[in-house]
């Protein structure tokens, strides 16, 4: 079996095996090394992102190995006079993921490497890029994901000429990404997003950074690429520069994707009326909120509702949590400028409507009975976040905490400490926690008392995995690696869990 794949006799599994690895830059390399049969499976994998994976911009020349006479032309304009070597593959067919900003990054580096560190002038950068584009689109290359953040320049007509020529390029688009449009480009890009609307029809994530000044050809064109769409599934809206308030047909458009759609993002916006057509998206079940007004606007039955804003006031969530209800199974609610306001109610409404939670973060409540009770209620709870935790409402919070500890669900495997008082009474919260906890992040760990706990605790349970630690340890050297015989301390950032 092992010499039949490695001499290519079962390409479908390699193919399979290899597509595993497609981020893993140096391993696809290290295969594309072994034998040709490797090599023609593990290039194409290689080189369906090269400007995400390869860090060197040098890549860029192989792109230009069958350039015709008139487009070395434009680069011995540039200032290039370079002799290109045949390749033995066509690189740019290759082509699956196209991030316009990444090209452009390495287009500059490229151009000032060739240039011996002369400084490139915005031309020739443009020039470059427009000729760049013009081969991916005629090399027969299909886009699975696009990235457009357009910069103050056009796109060569001919581009457009070549898109037209060469349909199979966006055809095959699943992932589209849209910012960045100016005044300076506007033709260019209302051209392009016609294009888009015309030839694509299976794009499942769509995320458009839109700024309040749009003109409304721009606004129509995007409105039509989502119309267009037969099973969009992820809509990301981002109001730049200030919050957006009127949209202008681009929500109301979701309707036509109302079988379909099961999650909504959306980021400094004032919601109106015309949102409420998410309650028409009978799948609709993840909902992202940044930065948001208006939130009373928003209800919907969900299993995933995440809001991230400086205030969040519990009364115009309510409504959403209640028609949610068991539903309702990761909830993630995080202010970042002022404490949640109705705080009671917020505990009430989810205590009485949303027992099934299984993910829940929640900052800067009070520590308190009500927050126990409310606690205990939810015996599904699977991973907590308890940020910004600075009051403790006992006159011996020793005590709270170690009833907090006994009354957290059997089901908890993960338990996310920082940024709270309640990170410096992990001795006793660990000391009388019964669940079986997988995960525990926390600030510090820098006393003896601290460490012996956590000992005990992994001897005790032995289902702890990782423990993250926000700062450094100031532990003795011994007591590290005493503790460390039991569990790994890691950086809180490799095992964080987002909602």
């Amino acid at each position: 079996m092992a010499s039949k794949m490695l001499m290519g006799d079962m390409p479908e599994l390699m193919e399979i095996i290899l597509n595993n690895l497609n981020n893993e830059f140096y391993y696809l390399y290290s295969c594309a090394l072994v034998n040709r049969h490797w090599c023609k499976m593990s290039i194409p994998i290689l080189w369906q992102n090269p400007f995400l994976l390869v860090q060197t911009p040098l890549f860029i020349s192989q792109y230009f190995s069958s350039l015709d006479e008139n487009e070395k032309f434009v680069l011995n304009e540039c200032g290039i006079n370079v002799k290109f070597p045949k390749t033995l593959f066509n690189y740019a067919k290759f082509l699956k993921v196209f991030d316009l900003f990444s090209l452009e990054t390495k287009v500059r580096k490229w151009i000032d490497s060739q240039l011996a560190g002369s400084k490139p002038n915005a031309s020739s950068i443009y020039r470059i890029i427009n000729l760049l584009l013009k081969l991916f689109v005629e090399s027969g290359a299909i886009l699975h994901k696009l990235d457009l953040y357009f910069s103050d320049y056009e796109i060569n007509p001919e581009i457009f000429y070549s898109l037209g020529q060469n349909e199979q390029f966006f055809s095959r688009l699943q992932d589209l990404s849209l910012g960045g449009i100016s005044d300076f480009n506007i033709e260019s890009v209302t051209a392009l997003l016609g294009i888009l609307a015309k030839n694509t029809t299976k794009i499942n994530i769509l995320k458009l950074e839109l700024y309040s000044d749009y003109e409304l050809r721009t606004l129509h064109a995007l409105e039509r690429i989502i119309k267009s769409q037969e099973q969009l599934r992820q809509f990301s809206l981002i109001g730049k520069e200030e919050y957006l308030t009127e949209f202008h047909g681009i929500i109301s458009s979701l309707d036509s994707q109302k079988k379909s759609l099961n999650e909504v993002i959306i980021e400094s916006c004032s919601c109106n009326t015309e949102f409420k057509v998410l309650m028409n998206c009978k799948n609709l079940g993840i909902l992202r909120i940044h930065d948001c007004s208006n939130l009373n606007i928003l209800e919907a039955s969900l299993n995933t509702l995440e809001i991230t804003c400086y205030i969040i006031d519990a009364s115009n969530i309510v409504q959403i949590l209640k028609k949610s209800g068991p539903l309702l199974q990761r909830l993630s609610l995080v202010t970042t400028d002022e404490p949640i306001q109705e705080k009671s109610l917020l505990l009430k409404t989810i205590k009485s409507f949303c027992p099934n939670i299984t993910y829940l973060n929640i900052t800067d409540v009070e520590f308190s009975t009500q927050f126990l009770e409310f606690i205990v209620n939810l015996q599904k709870l699977q991973f907590l976040t308890l940020w910004d935790i600075y009051e403790i409402l006992e006159d011996e919070p020793e005590k709270l905490v170690m009833k907090f500890a006994k009354l957290l669900p059997l089901t908890l495997q993960y338990l996310d400490l920082r940024y709270s008082r309640l990170s410096s009474y992990i001795d006793i919260l660990l000391n009388n926690c019964y669940a079986p906890l997988k995960y525990l992040l926390i600030d510090l760990l820098d006393d003896e008392k601290e460490a012996k706990a956590l000992i005990e605790f992994c001897m005790r349970k032995r289902t702890l995995n990782y423990v993250g630690v926000e700062k450094s340890l100031n532990l003795d050297d011994n007591i590290k690696k005493e503790m460390e015989k039991y569990v790994p301390l890691v950086p809180c950032e490799l095992i964080v869990v987002n909602c």
